[in-house]
């Protein structure tokens, strides 16, 4: 595998993470909120419990950063080489490793690994919504006081180096206007939003056009993260299964349809069939840690779906171009580090893939620079474009 330094330049990465402490949805929560709070209570084993209210969460029911695993120790199981499901096989408590839960020795060890910067987002927040989605004021408090957290502890990009993203709901479009307003107000590079319908409308209904038109006046990249998209409790209860199963034991019928391929097709579908891009032309959508195995399917069921639907009513009007063209103007997509890159950068070009490490998670990279090691065969200029250059655009910074 390469190092940085035969590269030649430092890495940006679109994937890492923070592990969070107890108090990062409560340390800023207005006080009017206090019996709503998503908060961290501790077991008989001393790992933290994650509730909110007087509900336990389901999706992750103990707060990662006192049980998780070692960077890249669950590779092996989704490359396929591993036969004991999704279980942590080398445990570790992450408040011994302080790089991975505050700033300096972080920035510390991104010197070490060779990254000049890094899109960072959650591990417990990514899967908080849409347990909080059937209490809207609730959910947009936490959501707000988990933002003002990210920003005393690791901002928005200031520095050029730790680029945290905000996380925004389309709960509500008045309440999503407010907070887009307030991060951008506090210098947010990008802003996250999650994969799946907006209980009851589509992320492109027109209803949300002041949301899409101030990212689009801003040029701010929308990242969509893997996470909890709500798919066990609107869909896979019609199947039959449990409506809000802990991550680790969902059945695999689960995992089939709400992580991974499923949701992240389901919402860039709906984007680019219901026009947005042709309302709102600067918006730029990343694709982070939800793998590419989708990316040929769905560009040629758009393309089909475009011409079948002509005689149907859109919410935001036909889409005028070629869908997968669309797609490719606008998507840029992070692959798992187990896929294979190169037909991908072939389907949807190289000025479109980005890089993501996913450090340090247990299904991530343990050495970001390895990702490298998998574009070889498209030259110094592809790997550069695809460990640095294209990320570097989207933010800001020179590539």
């Amino acid at each position: 595998m390469p190092d940085q330094a035969k590269l030649g330049y430092r890495l940006i990465d679109a994937d890492n993470h923070y592990y969070e402490p107890y108090d990062c949805f409560t340390r800023h929560l207005e006080p009017a909120f206090a019996d709503r709070s998503v908060h961290v209570v501790k077991d008989e084993r001393g790992l933290g419990r994650l509730y909110f209210g007087q509900r336990k969460l389901g999706f992750m029911r103990v707060i990662q950063s006192d049980y998780t695993g070692a960077p890249g120790s669950l590779h092996a199981l989704f490359a396929g080489e591993m036969e004991h499901g999704f279980q942590q096989a080398e445990v570790i408590n992450a408040h011994d490793y302080p790089a991975m839960m505050h700033k300096t020795p972080r920035l510390q060890l991104m010197d070490q690994q060779g990254l000049e910067a890094t899109l960072m987002f959650p591990t417990v927040a990514v899967a908080v919504e849409h347990e909080l989605h059937d209490d809207v004021e609730a959910c947009y408090a936490n959501l707000r006081a988990f933002n003002k957290w990210i920003e005393e502890d690791w901002g928005y990009g200031a520095d050029k180096r730790v680029f945290g993203a905000p996380m925004l709901s389309l709960l509500s479009p008045e309440h999503a206007v407010a907070e887009l307003d307030r991060v951008l107000a506090v210098g947010a590079h990008m802003v996250h939003v999650k994969a799946g319908p907006a209980y009851g409308r589509s992320p492109a209904d027109p209803a949300y056009d002041p949301f899409w038109a101030g990212l689009n006046e801003a040029g701010l990249p929308v990242a969509i993260h893997s996470g909890d998209s709500g798919y066990n409790e609107l869909w896979s209860v019609q199947w039959g299964e449990q409506a809000r199963p802990p991550l680790q034991f969902m059945t695999p019928f689960q995992w089939y349809l709400g992580y991974g391929d499923r949701p992240i097709s389901d919402m860039l579908a709906n984007l680019v069939l219901n026009n947005l891009f042709g309302r709102f032309p600067r918006l730029r959508m990343l694709s982070v840690e939800n793998g590419s195995a989708w990316v040929p399917g769905l560009l040629q069921s758009m393309d089909k779906a475009a011409k079948v639907g002509r005689r149907g009513t859109p919410v935001g009007g036909h889409v005028q171009d070629l869908p997968s063209e669309v797609f490719r103007r606008h998507v840029w997509v992070s692959p798992y580090f187990e896929e294979d890159p190169v037909p991908l950068c072939e389907l949807i070009g190289v000025d479109r893939v980005l890089f993501g490490s996913d450090w340090p998670h247990s299904e991530g990279i343990a050495n970001p620079v390895d990702f490298a090691g998998k574009l070889t065969a498209l030259g110094d200029d592809g790997t550069r474009r695809i460990m640095r250059s294209n990320i570097a655009e989207l933010i800001g910074l020179p590539g």
